[in-house]
């Protein structure tokens, strides 16, 4: 049984003479179309298409339209056994759904074509009179900006600048503005084409951007997200110039790592579950204290560094990796052996196999660190025992039986019963057993010290 087909068209930058012959034939041939979006200039030349456009209405996210939209073209082409979909533009230019489009062929779920087509980025490059391969042009999602950009310079060709929320939130990502003006480029290839030259500070008052604007920054005066890369180069200098900082080796700099992720946690206790209602003293001492843990991170990068294993780019893009490896729900691929996710049990057996697989490990339970406090190791084996399928409640006594047999014979295995009794009725009610446990004791130590000082 063949599978079903979907093939992908791009209606070029909005002028309709843009649209390629390639295009034209496959709209004529394939009677179940689709468009991204009927809010483009050449959305006529797709007759008697449905459009996604309610989903930008009713979603939150754009993620969310996005994969409502792929959701949708995967039931149609099951449905008819060949679709055709037309997007905006070039469909390999910013074009998320096609990267998801993309996942479902790799797993095997659906033939995917994509037609080849002109982009507005074509018509960037001849209105500004440039060569982007040799100025080194960025092309870069305005939506993310500040994780795309970062790092970046310039020159820079920023697309999706829709309205002025877009282009106010490219303005804040920059704590240094360019002193060269930028470029807004709006509805390319058509009659109202308009190119304006943009101070910075006005980038998000002087024009009325539309689903048809772009801007291009030619240099900004700091890279984008430079504090991180000057917390590198500072450590570095540490390093090379600091007679404690250049002694330290990963061994010696491991009770500071420890030390430093308690005191996140007590700033953490402090802050609770967040909301407005905290303090803001709250707040300050927490960002000073995950600092002192960052500063922990790259110092060990830093020393990885130097001996040649990775830096904090490698870092990040692993880390980056392997959150999307393990959400295969929210980035799909093949999911052989995967539960359907319905819910966060399912998201954590899920982690657990996938986990398992990634380690080639014989065991769930192999890469619990042997090292972790009691209580915090209690919790870990009782989550992973209960994704194995084992009957907790069959193989730990209720925490009132628990308590009888310990307080009738106190010893090693009683008490140890009962604080695992503790562990499984913390996990029931939704508690976590070290922070009540630590919270407890917080209480305790201020009732003695009151005692103490009176």
């Amino acid at each position: 049984m063949s599978r079903p087909r979907v093939v992908v068209v791009g209606l070029g930058p909005g002028d309709p003479s843009l649209i390629t012959a390639g295009v034209t034939a496959a709209i004529d041939r394939i009677p179940v179309r689709f468009l991204r979006t009927e809010r483009h200039p050449s959305a006529s030349l797709v007759p008697g298409a449905a459009t996604f456009d309610h989903h930008y209405e009713a979603a939150d996210t754009f993620d969310e339209v996005y994969r409502h939209v792929v959701d949708d073209i995967l039931a149609a082409a099951t449905e008819h056994g060949e679709v055709l979909y037309a997007v905006p533009g070039s469909p390999r230019v910013l074009e998320r759904t096609v990267d998801l489009l993309d996942a479902e062929a790799a797993a095997g779920r659906i033939e995917l074509e994509v037609l080849a087509a002109v982009s507005f980025v074509d018509l960037a490059w001849v209105r500004l009179g440039i060569d982007p391969y040799e100025q080194g042009v960025r092309l870069v999602d305005a939506h993310r900006f500040a994780v795309a950009a970062a790092g970046e310079r310039g020159p820079m060709l920023v697309a999706h600048c829709h309205n002025r929320r877009v282009l106010s939130d490219v303005k804040l990502a920059v704590d240094d503005p360019p002193v060269e003006p930028v470029v807004a480029l709006q509805r390319l290839g058509l009659p109202d084409e308009a190119i304006t030259t943009v101070e910075w500070a006005d980038l998000d008052r002087t024009i009325e951007p539309d689903h048809l604007t772009s801007l291009y920054v030619p240099a900004l005066a700091a890279p984008v997200a430079g504090e991180v890369a000057a917390f590198v180069e500072l450590v570095a200098t540490l390093r090379a110039e600091c007679p404690w900082d250049a002694e330290q080796t990963h061994r010696t700099l491991t009770r500071h790592l420890v030390e430093e992720t308690y005191e996140v946690i007590e700033a953490l206790e402090a802050v609770g579950d967040g909301g407005p209602d905290v303090e803001p003293a709250a707040y300050a001492h927490l960002e000073e204290e995950l600092g002192d843990l960052l500063f922990q991170i790259v110092f060990h990068t830093t020393l990885a560094t130097e001996a040649g294993a990775f830096g904090l780019a490698d870092v990040a893009r692993g880390i980056h990796d392997k959150l999307v490896h393990r959400h295969p729900h929210v980035f799909p691929r093949a999911t052989d052996g995967l539960v359907d996710v319905e819910g966060s049990d399912d998201v954590v057996a899920n982690w657990e196999a996938i986990k398992k697989e990634e380690k080639g490990r014989d065991s769930v339970f192999d890469g619990i660190p042997s090292h972790l406090p009691a209580l915090l190791y209690a919790l870990k084996v009782h989550k992973k025992a209960d994704t194995v399928g084992l009957d907790l409640a069959a193989e730990i006594p209720s925490a009132p039986t628990a308590l009888a047999a310990a307080v009738e014979s106190p010893d090693d295995e009683t008490v140890g019963a009962l604080l695992l009794a503790a562990v499984a009725m913390a996990r029931a009610a939704d508690v976590d057993p070290e922070t009540a446990l630590r919270a407890a004791s917080a209480r305790l130590r201020d009732r003695a010290k009151a005692v103490e000082t009176s």
